[in-house]
């Protein structure tokens, strides 16, 4: 999938402020810093798929205002469900809003709204009315809700994700990843106990997904365990360990990923440290209790690796966990 791409790059930095202005001009009136003279470095991706949209939107602190005048001259009334990595101030007729980094939030472009932020890196998800029809009273109800929920959260990290795939896409990926993305809005914004049943199979492979990167960002704690994953993922355990079941449970589970990352730091020749040393950090403190492990799960020893990777012959594991690559292939393999 190809995206059309909107940017000043290239602009002299005088034209850069101006130039982005007339890019959205008939949607939102943009106001920039004052220093936006001095340049204004912006990029637009934009996936138009079946049933929705997709942008990335890199640029300088900004704020865009959707005027009544506009909602008049403009009839797009699609919801924009936003991710941001900054904090985000959102301001209506009647409140304001200060949603947190990395938390979406859902609009409507049909009503009048402005947003300041600083420099941030975006994602928007355009829903247009026609496709959500049967949930439109409920997005309606949920436009300027801030889904700092353990839901929403789970689908912030859907939406980055999904981010990440559009590369790799093809035409005939699209009906499914429509359904996909219908289940998971309807699930997460407007839950109830149908749509929640009919998404359990991507809230899963969400959490999943989420949950490997929580135990490779901790992979060297000693707290991480099920205690800490409960608390990250927002789940019970009864919840954490069903969702592991088919990896052989928690334990099972963080061994492997410990396994995965020693393989890994095994294989990378500009890593000094030596085999007792990447065993210990990874909380393998029985060196051949280690080597044990280690060759049942790759068939080689940790020192065979190493020795591999010297002479530039180092393999990638056959059983190594891929979640972080191709999240979408799984998502889908879900549906």
């Amino acid at each position: 999938m190809t995206p059309e791409i909107l940017s000043t790059y290239g602009l002299p930095p005088t034209q850069q402020g101006d130039a982005w202005r007339a890019l959205f001009s008939s949607v939102f009136e943009l106001e920039e810093p004052a220093q936006a003279s001095q340049g204004f470095l912006a990029e637009s991706r934009y996936w138009a798929l079946d049933g929705f949209g997709i942008g990335e939107v890199s640029a300088p602190a900004l704020r865009a205002t959707r005027t009544k005048e506009l909602v008049r001259r403009n009839s797009v009334d699609h919801w924009c469900l936003t991710l941001g990595q900054r904090e985000t101030k959102i301001l209506t007729p009647k409140d304001t809003l200060v949603v947190p980094a990395q938390t979406p939030f859902l609009v409507s472009l049909g009503v009048d709204i402005a947003s300041e932020r600083a420099s941030d890196k975006r994602l928007h998800l355009y829903l247009p009315r026609d496709g959500f029809a049967d949930m439109a009273s409920q997005l309606d109800a949920a436009r300027g809700i801030i889904l700092d929920t353990g839901l929403g959260r789970l689908l912030g990290h859907f939406v980055r994700n999904l981010a990440l795939s559009l590369p790799g896409l093809t035409p005939y990926d699209v009906p499914n990843l429509t359904a996909a993305v219908r289940t998971m809005i309807g699930a997460c914004v407007v839950p109830s106990p149908d749509r929640l049943e009919l998404a359990a199979a991507q809230i899963d492979e969400a959490r999943l997904q989420k949950l490997t990167q929580i135990v490779r960002r901790n992979i060297e704690s000693p707290a991480l365990g099920a205690g800490m994953l409960c608390g990250a993922l927002g789940v019970s355990r009864t919840r954490l360990y069903r969702l592991l079941q088919h990896e052989g449970g928690v334990e099972r589970y963080i061994r492997k990923i410990r396994l995965e990352v020693s393989h890994a730091r095994l294989s990378d020749v500009s890593n000094t440290s030596t085999i007792g040393e990447i065993a210990a950090r990874l909380g393998f403190t029985d060196a051949s209790q280690f080597s044990r492990t280690f060759r049942r799960e790759f068939g080689a020893s940790p020192s065979e690796i190493r020795l591999a990777a010297m002479d530039g012959g180092a393999a990638e594991p056959a059983s190594q966990v891929i979640l972080d690559r191709q999240p979408l292939n799984r998502l889908l393999a879900a549906l």
